[in-house]
């Protein structure tokens, strides 16, 4: 269903503690070359730009909750080979604001494409994480005009239905009265490695308080068709997380591989569907290389 609200803390004591979360989060990341508040048609949205490599730039997509600090075991690796782009997700907490309801995944795209025109360059590769996949294929499918290539780690909603028992367990975490208790247990699970999460990483900070205290303004992400992505044309990678919790990860890949037509669709079984950050150098080492074999056969 459509959701007719725009996203919100649910305290000030929260937007307190999330701030001071992402300020220390942003502090682990490499400076950014530049850092701007792009207008779109559903509110501002923060993007940051790190490295100044030539060639094609990279745009990277969060996953739910992680804004671009989720990105810190990321971003400067591949910002030593590309120039990178990261934003904080219109919807989610961050350096956002929000001012217009979206809708539907139309809305979704038309927000997005709005930026990467905002931006300045005239194409890009778009690499995304988890619900920032799917953002990345919404996009794609929707306005590809601007991508030159798609990269997809362990998405949701897009090659494999999301498990019921996902939804379930992150119930309690929209309660105030549960919340607290079921975030940690939330991530935990997502996480899939077992043990507690260490409490001093920045990125598991940022998520925890996002979960918490920040009530998003986005619609699910809905399924995509078989004509959708029998539709897709840009060279586009996806990895699967053998372990994750979210989808079937045999039947995603193999609905990636039979429908997709110009698509790398590869299963990594050790990996969770936390997968940039403990599989991070694997999944720098390989996005380098596919957006490299993707520029050799356009020659830019």
């Amino acid at each position: 269903m459509p959701v007719h609200k725009t996203g919100r803390f649910v305290s000030d004591e929260g937007r307190a503690v999330f701030d001071a979360a992402y300020d220390e989060g942003l502090r682990a990341l490499p400076e950014p070359v530049d850092v701007r508040d792009l207008a779109t048609t559903f509110g501002q949205v923060r993007t940051y730009r790190f490295g100044k490599s030539p060639g094609t730039p990279l745009l990277l997509l969060h996953g739910r909750g992680g804004t671009t600090v989720m990105l810190q075991p990321n971003i400067a690796e591949l910002a030593e080979r590309r120039t990178v782009y990261a934003l904080d997700m219109l919807g989610e907490a961050g350096r956002n604001n929000q001012t217009a309801p979206l809708r539907n995944a139309e809305d979704q795209a038309t927000w997005l494409s709005e930026v990467l025109a905002g931006l300045g360059p005239e194409r890009f590769h778009l690499a995304g994480i988890s619900v920032g996949g799917w953002s990345g294929c919404n996009l794609a499918v929707r306005d590809p005009e601007r991508l030159a290539s798609l990269a997809l780690f362990d998405p949701v909603q897009t090659f494999g239905r999301i498990r019921f028992a996902v939804v379930l367990r992150t119930i309690p975490t929209l309660i105030p009265f549960t919340a607290k208790r079921a975030v940690p247990s939330f991530l935990k699970y997502v996480d899939g490695q077992g043990g507690e999460l260490p409490q001093s990483d920045p990125v598991a900070k940022v998520i925890d308080a996002s979960l918490r205290y920040y009530r998003p303004g986005v619609p699910p992400p809905s399924f995509f068709t078989d004509e959708q992505l029998r539709g897709l044309s840009l060279p586009t990678l996806a990895v699967i997380a053998g372990r994750t919790v979210m989808h079937d990860p045999n039947r995603a890949v193999g609905r990636a591989r039979r429908l997709v037509p110009n698509i790398e669709a590869e299963l990594w079984p050790e990996a969770t569907h936390a997968i940039s950050g403990q599989c991070a150098r694997k999944v720098n080492s390989r996005l380098l290389t596919f957006m490299d074999t993707v520029d050799a056969m356009t020659g830019r």
